[in-house]
């Protein structure tokens, strides 16, 4: 039988990026309850890329894409155009399979996070044209 080689560990500062976006998404789905939305998904993965966050609140679906960087400045120039396509690409795979959410209002904001600050939700960061 052949040996198949393991693959390396990842480096450590793919762990810590890992680890900042898992805790920058725990702080971003808080936020987003206490303002009164119904977290749908976290981290749904289509094989066109990662929704961080898919809300509910009364009658519309936001799809948000969560940012941590050391600054919130910083943090809203990190979605880019391709960015964007890939989740509103990745919306359109969520909404296949959650069929019941088709007829509502949709959404694609950014939520950002930087240390030693209140979140900042960008409502309708930008639309499904981009």
């Amino acid at each position: 039988m052949a040996k198949t080689n393991p693959s390396p560990p990842p480096a450590p500062e793919r762990i810590a990026a890992f680890r900042t976006g898992l805790s920058a998404e725990t702080r971003a789905a808080a936020y987003l309850m206490a303002k009164g939305y119904r977290i749908l998904a976290r981290r749904f993965r289509t094989p066109y890329g990662e929704i961080d966050i898919v809300a509910k609140k009364r009658g519309l679906v936001a799809f948000i894409e969560v940012k941590a960087r050391a600054k919130l400045d910083d943090a809203a120039y990190a979605v880019t155009p391709r960015q964007q396509q890939r989740i509103v690409d990745a919306a359109s795979a969520w909404l296949m399979t959650h069929p019941e959410h088709a007829d509502l209002e949709l959404r694609f904001d950014a939520l950002l996070i930087a240390p030693r600050s209140l979140p900042r939700h960008l409502i309708a960061a930008f639309d499904a044209s981009t």
